[in-house]
């Protein structure tokens, strides 16, 4: 079973798809490293996140040790990620990564969770069950904004909702695979929901999906 979850920064979705993926016992993909490990090999090997062809070598020359790098969180690497995720070049060298990952889950697990902003429209439009999760502006530029200060780094909120606001507009306006609920997608409001609500409401709704049908 293929579990596809998208949605914009600071909604929850890698944290719900984590708690899913262990309740389940699902294999789990955090695409959105995918996209962070080639921005921060970019930004490593000074490139510029602006050139489409240097963001799209540093895709194809993406190791598994990249997802494993310490700066895949910083800020500088989450804004050159949504740059580069836009070019055509760096999703085609990306997307059968993601597809094979959700075909074949490692370590035999029964199945697959992918999260990301593209993965029930784009990589995996037949996935069994779609979430798109989802919270105001607001409530996710304090999240992330509590996150920063957490991690010791100096944050501004307004910045970061200024920040977070342009990176929607990218994201949803981008030719390439924009970032939208799949037709078919449960949408999940998170603005107001911890994540343990969140989790309850997300394994009510796949639970619905993984009951066995009535032969037709």
């Amino acid at each position: 079973m293929i579990i596809a979850i998208d949605g914009p920064a600071g909604a929850g979705k890698g944290t719900l798809a984590r708690r899913l993926a262990e309740a389940l016992g699902f294999a789990y993909l955090d695409t959105g490293a995918i996209y962070r490990a080639a921005a921060a090999r970019l930004l490593a090997e000074g490139g510029d996140p602006r050139d489409p062809a240097a963001a799209a070598a540093a895709a194809e020359a993406l190791a598994p040790g990249d997802l494993e790098r310490g700066d895949l969180r910083d800020e500088a690497t989450s804004q050159a990620a949504s740059l580069v995720a836009s070019y055509p070049g760096v999703r085609r060298a990306l997307m059968a990564f993601q597809r094979d990952f959700a075909a074949s889950p490692p370590g035999g697990k029964p199945g697959a969770i992918l999260d990301g902003r593209d993965i029930g429209t784009v990589i995996c439009p037949d996935a069994e069950a779609k979430l798109f999760v989802t919270a105001s502006l607001e409530e996710r530029a304090r999240r992330r904004h509590k996150e920063l200060l957490d991690r010791g780094e100096e944050s501004i909120y307004p910045r970061v909702q200024e920040e977070m606001a342009a990176r929607d507009k990218r994201d949803s306006e981008r030719a390439e695979a924009p970032l939208k609920p799949a037709g078919d997608a449960f949408v999940l409001d998170t603005t107001e929901l911890d994540i343990d609500a969140a989790t309850a409401a997300a394994l009510s709704f796949l639970r619905s999906r993984m009951e066995p049908r009535e032969p037709q």
